[in-house]
C-alpha cells in the first residue's frame, strides 16, 4: 500500500512538472489556445519599404478575375499573328479600349491613329520619330495578337506597356484599334473594284 502511494505521489509530481514546463515563456502563457503563436502573433511588415515594394508575385500566378498568362516569347512574331483575343469583345469593352488608347496610346499615335499624337506634331513636337500609323499602311494589317504582343513586349523605339496595362486592358485597346481599322478597309476594297472594272473596259 504505501509503496503504491508512493508511485502515485512521484506521477503527480511529475504530471505537475510537465504542466509547469508547458506554461513557460511568453508564448506558451495559454497552451492549448494557440495553436501556432508565430502566425497568431505575427511579426508586422512595413509593405511600404524598398524591399517589399520591389517584389514581384509568384512566377505562374494569376491574379483572381485576370486573362491567363501570355507565354510566347519576343521574338515569336509570327506566332503572335496567330493569337486570338481570349475575351469576348462587348461594345462596353470597346469604349473602355478607346479610352485606354487615348491615355496609353494616343499621346504618340494620336486618336486618330494616323501617328500624328502631341508628342510628334508632323515633327513639330519633341519626339523626332514619327509613330507607327496604325490606321493605314503596313501596321494597320497587323491582327489583335500582334497589337497585343507589340504591347507586352515593345516594338523599335516603342517601350512595353505591360507593366502599365494588364492583360485585358491590352486586349480591349487592340479591340479597339481593329474595330476602327475595319470599316476604313472594306471601302478602300470597294473603291478599288470599280477602278479594275473600269480599266477592263477600256
Amino acid at each position: 500500500m504505501k509503496r503504491t502511494s508512493n508511485i502515485l505521489i512521484v506521477a503527480a509530481l511529475a504530471t505537475g512538472a510537465f504542466l509547469t514546463a508547458c506554461n513557460r515563456g511568453e508564448n506558451n502563457r495559454k497552451p492549448g489556445r494557440i495553436y501556432m503563436p508565430d502566425m497568431y502573433e505575427s511579426r508586422a511588415y512595413e509593405f511600404y519599404s524598398a524591399r517589399l515594394s520591389g517584389l514581384k508575385p509568384v512566377e505562374g500566378t494569376v491574379k483572381r478575375g485576370e486573362v491567363l498568362p501570355y507565354h510566347l516569347k519576343e521574338s515569336d512574331t509570327a506566332l503572335a499573328n496567330l493569337v486570338k483575343n481570349p475575351l469576348t469583345i462587348t461594345a462596353a469593352d470597346l469604349q473602355e479600349g478607346e479610352r485606354l488608347f487615348n491615355i496609353y496610346c494616343g499621346i504618340c499615335h494620336g486618336t486618330a491613329m494616323d501617328g500624328n499624337g502631341p508628342l510628334y506634331k508632323g515633327g513639330d513636337g519633341p519626339y523626332p520619330a514619327a509613330p507607327a500609323n496604325l490606321a493605314t499602311g503596313p501596321k494597320a494589317a497587323y491582327t489583335e495578337g500582334r497589337l497585343f504582343h507589340v504591347m507586352t513586349y515593345g516594338y523599335n523605339a516603342m517601350g512595353s506597356y505591360a507593366s502599365q496595362l494588364d492583360r485585358e486592358q491590352r486586349w480591349k485597346i487592340a479591340a479597339y484599334i481593329k474595330s476602327k481599322n475595319a470599316p476604313s478597309a472594306a471601302p478602300a476594297a470597294a473603291a478599288a473594284a470599280p477602278a479594275k472594272d473600269s480599266a477592263a473596259a477600256k
